[in-house]
């Protein structure tokens, strides 16, 4: 079954600017660190930006966890069980997706995305490679809970949060995704929602500052992108050439993060707002956490997922985790 035109749960004004990126832009760049919600730097181009990045040598979190998903497909088949409908949270890889699929036999896949043509162009090309499974794109916020299309309502669901994307968020934020995902997912006839995530791990900090500054500069463009979607959606004069990509490691949060950093004083406009840098002052765009088992496992209990199994690739370096909903506890 070829995929639908899908859902649009964005919130757009008039001019169809999504009304959450411009209060969190306003908000963020008042604050005396600017900070930007990493979601943001997803819209199509920079959608299609990170899958350059994970193309770049130096970023081996993609190859590692298609090295799970190929290699275990019959242990995830096996605890996952056939027949439930594949929500995925971010519009699915051209790789790693079908690698699931293939696997366990879904009823149905659901891709959520705020990159409307992005997801659909996505979407599209998983229709192709599965002719005979029902795909029911919607483009929404998946940060809050969604109301999903009315054909899987009653199905058993698996979410799929692949890539390390829960890195992105503070532990506050990470818990409320989470909890937000099992309300969108529902447990139904019985059957508790399942969630298959990627957490990637703690290493070597320099591999790890490699991995998003890599040499070729495409991580440096996917994050300078953001600002260029500030001036394109919200009447923005940011000087891109006066903005530099930094990453480095943070050990006391265990977090890589990145920022746009002022190489000379600036003043810009957003959406009629005056706001200006001086040198060396940054916008902190993301953060990506890394994991061990204990901190991995803690998360996904604080927001009511017990982990059922853990995969690692060959190299250590990535984890895939399979959970499921239980219900809340206040005691042991």
């Amino acid at each position: 079954m070829a995929a639908r035109d899908g859902i649009a749960l964005v919130d757009r004004d008039a001019h169809g600017v999504d009304r959450a990126f411009r209060a969190d832009v306003l908000e963020g760049l008042s604050q005396d660190q600017k900070a930007l919600p990493a979601r943001w730097l997803y819209d199509d181009a920079g959608s299609q930006l990170f899958e350059d990045i994970t193309q770049v040598p130096e970023y081996y979190p993609t190859r590692a966890e298609t090295e799970i998903l190929t290699e275990r497909g019959d242990e995830f088949a096996e605890m996952i069980g056939p027949d439930r409908a594949v929500v995925e949270f971010g519009s699915g890889s051209s790789v790693k997706t079908p690698l699931l699929l293939s696997a366990i036999n879904p009823s149905a896949y659901v891709p959520l995305d705020i990159a409307g043509d992005f997801l659909r162009e996505a979407a599209s090309g998983l229709s192709q490679r599965f002719p005979d499974l029902a795909i029911y794109p919607v483009e929404a916020d998946f940060m809050r809970e969604v109301d999903l299309p009315t054909e899987v309502a009653s199905l058993p669901k698996l979410g799929f949060f692949p890539g390390s994307t829960i890195g992105n968020m503070v532990p506050r934020t990470a818990v409320d995704l989470l909890r937000s995902m099992r309300l969108t997912l529902k447990a139904d006839y019985g059957m508790q929602p399942m969630l298959l995530i990627g957490m990637d791990l703690v290493k070597d900090p320099e591999v790890l500052e490699a991995a998003y500054d890599d040499e070729k500069g495409v991580t440096a463009k996917f994050n300078r992108n953001l600002a260029r979607r500030i001036n394109r959606e919200l009447e923005g004069t940011l000087p891109i050439d006066a903005l530099r990509h930094v990453a480095r490691w943070n050990d006391d949060f265990a977090r890589v993060e990145m920022h746009l950093e002022a190489t000379r004083p600036i003043r810009f406009d957003v959406s009629g707002k005056n706001f200006a840098m001086a040198e060396g002052e940054t916008i902190h765009t993301e953060n990506s956490h890394k994991f061990t088992r204990r901190s991995a496992n803690l998360l996904l209990q604080a927001a009511g997922w017990s982990p059922r199994r853990r995969w690692l690739d060959r190299a250590k370096q990535f984890s895939l985790i399979l959970a499921e909903a239980t219900e809340p506890r206040n005691a042991p």
